[in-house]
């Protein structure tokens, strides 16, 4: 424990965490790596000072734990990380930019998020999971039964297609092509199962909570949207209008530099590009 601490910049991994100490006046006291228990009894046993770590996995668990020790937490993007690395990158340098980065006086940190919100986001990615390992399965039953002859269009309503092929029995299919396709059949259903059962947890969730009742209310977003955003934006209050979030959504024009002899900035990256394709997919009221 050293109270002559004023941050602790941390650079986040599974089992090493790499500590960068800085002193009131800027200069750093010590850098060095610390296991996963060493840093949880730091952040236990040092005076509240500031903490500040990349926003990256784990980061939210961490800030968390920082904060219920009496802490004041900085979550720094990682892009805005970057600028500040010293030559090559490792866990010492990274360290030492993260506190670089978190001492500025103009930098954006990003909101610790409850476990609660979190849990949203662990049912949404759920839901997003099955959905593709179920989209996997289709197409590739029907890559099998196209070999044979039995073509069918995409998506799961053509399902059915697939199915009464392989319960004609007075078709070309060998037993065994009828035997893989029953496995895949019902994996599909299980999964379609516990898809539906999602969905509707979310549509339920969507008539009883407010925020997410107020977001259904918007013409082309449903229970699903309205649970992407809810899990992944950060606190809606921080944005001062629409086209604040409009932009941290990504749903902002290409923009072209006046001066030929720069490069055009690419578009403003989204934390969740699925909430960002779909809001765009959504259909017009």
């Amino acid at each position: 424990m050293t109270t002559n601490i004023s941050m602790l910049a941390v650079d986040l991994s599974k089992g090493s965490f790499q500590v960068c100490a800085v002193r009131p006046d800027g200069s750093v006291l010590y850098n060095r790596a610390l296991s996963r228990a060493r840093f949880a009894a730091l952040l236990a046993d040092q005076p509240a000072c500031v903490v500040a770590m990349e926003a990256c996995a784990t980061s939210h668990h961490w800030g968390r734990v920082a904060q219920h020790n009496g802490h004041e937490v900085r979550l720094v993007p990682t892009v805005y990380v970057k600028p500040f690395v010293k030559r090559q990158k490792n866990d010492r340098a990274d360290a030492e930019a993260i506190a670089e980065a978190a001492s500025r006086p103009s930098m954006r940190f990003v909101t610790v998020k409850s476990a609660e919100t979190q849990a949203r986001a662990v049912a949404f990615r759920t839901h997003q999971c099955l959905v593709r390992q179920r989209t996997q399965l289709i197409n590739a039953l029907r890559g099998h039964l196209a070999e044979f002859g039995v073509v069918a269009p995409k998506g799961p309503a053509n399902l059915k297609v697939l199915d009464e092929a392989l319960a004609n029995e007075v078709g070309d299919l060998p037993g065994a092509v009828r035997a893989m396709g029953s496995v895949y059949l019902n994996q599909i259903a299980r999964l379609t199962e516990v898809i539906e059962r999602l969905a509707d947890e979310l549509e339920t969730a969507s008539r009883t909570d407010t925020d997410l009742r107020r977001l259904c209310t918007i013409p082309g977003i449903g229970p699903v949207i309205a649970g992407a955003v809810a899990a992944f934006a950060p606190d809606l209050d921080t944005f001062d209008s629409g086209r604040n979030f409009a932009a941290w959504l990504g749903l902002v024009p290409r923009q072209r530099s006046p001066s030929p002899g720069l490069s055009p900035a690419t578009r403003i990256p989204s934390i969740s590009a699925w909430t960002r394709a779909m809001t765009i997919r959504s259909p017009a009221p």
